[in-house]
């Protein structure tokens, strides 16, 4: 046996990976009952230099007898300041029967694609099928994948980027020019918010960018940032004029400030939660109802999509080697 641990690097991950091919992998993992995941640990620490709480997150999963893995992730908000990704991190890839390391994952593109798949696959459901605009809140590593996957499940023509730095958010869909559809930056949300047909949010805001009084019917909003309990990027008003779904109820119902918040303030209840991916993909719920319905979707991602991406990359690595 070789002893000899791959790495797969940010690099092939991103030269590589498809999102039809990984929304397709997440559809059937999230179909799959055998998939064991527990809670995943959240631990925040303090960042005296930043006077700025950092997160520590420790993410296992598992599918019994095959393979299982555990991503190892650091948050830090400013490293913006520093031209240095928010998110750091690496995914152990382990094999589920004899329990040797089948390959160590950079976990920042990784994080990117699985996460931006998992916004798609949700919109497959709950966006409408001729949906075709797109506005962008949030110009970080996330942007791109999100625009490129929700792209790849819907007929989008028409894509437009807000950031905090319009330099920022230039630079986004000139990396974009070549796609085919059009990438324009703005300099205000509000306007835009109400032309959109879908909305994706992936944002460190403390404080609401999507609000509900812009909002119209038929829209699907796509929640990806606010991933502590105190902040959020959707209103009340947006919460309580839409249809919510999350991405699983393990973590959805107490990770976000986003489902956090309206729940304590009885503006939102447990059991008007319309369904989470799990239920989706199984069939056992459905999305959106009609054109008019508002959707919401809140991601606060989940191990089982960490398994299912690594999983899916590391057959694509295999398959360049053996090649």
């Amino acid at each position: 046996m070789n002893t000899t641990i791959p790495f797969i690097s940010d690099q092939f991950i991103n030269e590589n990976c498809q999102f039809n091919g990984l929304i397709d992998a997440l559809k059937r993992g999230f179909s799959n009952s055998d998939i064991e995941v527990p809670m995943r640990h959240h631990h925040d620490f303090s960042n005296p230099k930043e006077a700025n709480d950092s997160t520590l997150l420790l993410m296992p999963a598992f599918n019994p007898g095959k393979e299982l893995g555990v991503k190892i992730v650091t948050v830090s908000p400013n490293n913006g300041k520093y031209n240095f990704p928010a998110i750091q991190g690496m995914y152990i890839f382990i094999d589920g029967h004899k329990g040797f390391i089948k390959a160590i994952l950079e976990a920042k593109s990784l994080t990117a694609k699985r996460t931006a798949a998992a916004s798609a696959l949700a919109s497959s459901y709950l966006s409408k099928r001729n949906a075709a605009s797109m506005l962008m809140i949030g110009t970080g590593a996330l942007s791109i994948n999100l625009i490129k996957a929700h792209c790849s499940v819907r007929p989008i023509e028409s894509v437009y980027v807000w950031g905090r730095d319009i330099g920022k958010a230039q630079k986004i869909c000139e990396a974009l020019k070549n796609e085919q559809f059009t990438c324009t930056a703005i300099k205000n949300i509000e306007y835009k918010i109400s032309e959109v047909d879908i909305i994706s949010s992936a944002t460190l805001a403390p404080t609401p960018l999507v609000l509900g009084k812009y909002l119209k019917k038929g829209q699907h909003v796509d929640l990806v940032g606010a991933y502590k309990k105190d902040t959020r990027e959707a209103d009340d008003e947006a919460i309580t004029k839409s249809s919510v779904y999350l991405d699983t109820y393990q973590g959805g119902l107490k990770e976000s400030g986003d489902i956090v918040i309206p729940l304590s303030k009885g503006i939102l209840l447990k059991e008007t939660i319309k369904a989470d991916l799990f239920e989706l993909c199984n069939n056992s719920k459905t999305g959106r109802t009609s054109d008019d319905e508002i959707t919401v979707f809140k991601s606060v991602g989940h191990a089982l999509e960490d398994l299912v991406a690594a999983s899916y990359i590391y057959n694509l690595f295999q398959n360049k080697v053996e090649i």
